[in-house]
């Protein structure tokens, strides 16, 4: 699974997609960062647990307007 940055919504939150061979899933992380920057970092530290709660989201369904919604640890 890949991690693909996009754009940001607010300050402190990122949408990414989750890469699984030609399929996308698009992700939402809320974060109390300040700027997309610190939030990117965050997430690229935090990599393998929030594709982990990703994909256990994802396969319970728990999806807010088709969008996988996370946030901090």
């Amino acid at each position: 699974m890949q991690i693909v940055r996009r754009v940001k919504l607010e300050d402190g939150t990122i949408t990414f997609f989750l890469a699984f061979g030609a399929s996308r899933q698009m992700c939402r992380l809320a974060t109390t960062f300040s700027t997309q920057k610190q939030a990117f970092t965050y997430l690229q530290r935090h990599r393998t647990e929030f594709e982990h709660m990703a994909r256990a989201r994802l396969a319970s369904g728990e999806l807010e307007d088709g969008i996988v919604v996370l946030s901090m640890l």
